[in-house]
């Protein structure tokens, strides 16, 4: 199979003549299925999408109202599953010229040596030249994924993705309608255990990247929502162990005081009852736990119990040696467990 039987797909807004320059180096460059997704444009965009159907043989499709780029890549995998069942597979382009043919046909090739995995083409956000929107977005969102998910990439927001075929039910099936969907992509491939191939690719941005939809604000917000039950199974976990810790400390100093045994008293009994909450939560929302019960309870007993014992230790030997506010010791101890706690229930706990 010929790696020129890639479909290529371009979702569109209001594109300008750099989608039209795009599909030209496409297709001369050999690529003979290309699908463009119209998400909404109004009607002064008619005639691009037009002149691409007509004198290029380009697939459109079309939204009667702007619905997202993520409904957009949706539509178009579709369409491809449906009308080409024997392409190797999908290569999804943006179409503000940030993508090569080049580059575009790394990854495609990339994708029939790897047909069990997605290829991502990355950019380098260390040379010059590259928007603060983009750096910006790209460097707070690499390492929110390596936080909260284990998943490291190089670019987590780039748009130039290859789909083998077998893949493309699975993708049609992610949930996102606009920018969210391409995170969503990346949790799926880490929930499913599908791989992730890095493919290294030119870093164009023309005029500063100001034809992009992207909204560094509201975007950035609804990407971030996504990890939303994870802050705040964590936060309000640890809230309530402060709260609680911080009274059984005024109760317990006076009848426990001699030794700080106090302090591990105050601990035991905040944790116990925080740790009871925080997993409930976990294991209900925010990992979605599917296997037993019992099993997960064992295990995440075990990481409380050890997390516990760590905290106390270190908490008393720092008021010890400093004579600090207690809560204040706990604050700052707990929040370097945090980091830790989190990546064993991800990994172990609610595999």
């Amino acid at each position: 199979m010929d790696v020129k039987d890639t479909v290529i797909l371009i979702p569109s807004l209001n594109p300008d003549e750099k989608m039209t320059n795009l599909v030209r180096n496409l297709k001369s460059a050999g690529f003979k299925h290309i699908v463009c997704v119209d998400d909404g444009s109004p009607d002064e965009y008619r005639h691009i999408f037009d002149e691409l159907r007509d004198d290029y043989g380009c697939d459109v499709l079309r939204h009667c109202v702007n619905m997202g780029k993520g409904r957009g890549i949706k539509t178009g995998l579709n369409h491809i599953r449906n009308n080409y069942p024997d392409t190797p597979g999908v290569v999804t382009v943006d179409s503000d010229g940030q993508h090569s043919p080049e580059d575009t046909e790394k990854c495609a090739i990339a994708m029939m040596e790897h047909p069990d995995s997605v290829i991502f083409g990355c950019r380098n956000f260390k040379e010059e030249g590259v928007p603060f929107k983009s750096y910006y977005g790209n460097t707070i969102t690499r390492g929110v994924m390596k936080l909260f998910c284990g998943v490291s990439l190089s670019d987590t927001q780039t748009g130039l993705r290859a789909i083998p075929q077998g893949l493309i039910e699975t993708f049609v099936n992610i949930k996102g309608e606009r920018y969210e969907y391409e995170m969503q992509q990346i949790l799926t491939c880490k929930e499913a255990d599908i791989p992730i191939i890095e493919v290294p690719i030119k870093t164009i941005y023309i005029e500063e990247n100001k034809s992009s939809h992207f909204n560094p604000l509201t975007d950035s917000i609804k990407i971030y929502a996504q990890f939303g039950k994870f802050i705040f199974a964590s936060l309000s976990s640890f809230l309530v162990d402060i709260i609680l810790f911080s009274l059984f400390i005024k109760v317990f100093i006076t009848p426990f005081g001699e030794g700080e045994r106090y302090i591990l008293i105050a601990t035991i009994l905040a944790r116990v009852i925080s740790a009871v909450w925080n997993f409930t939560i976990n294991r209900k929302a925010v990992f979605k736990a599917k296997s037993g019960l019992i099993g997960n309870a064992v295990k995440y007993a075990v990481l409380a119990v050890c997390q516990l014992l760590v905290s106390a230790g270190l908490v008393t030997v720092i008021f010890r040696l400093t004579g600090f506010n207690e809560t204040v010791i706990k604050i700052v101890v707990d929040s370097l467990l945090f980091v830790i706690s989190y990546q064993i229930q991800r990994e172990i706990v609610f595999k």
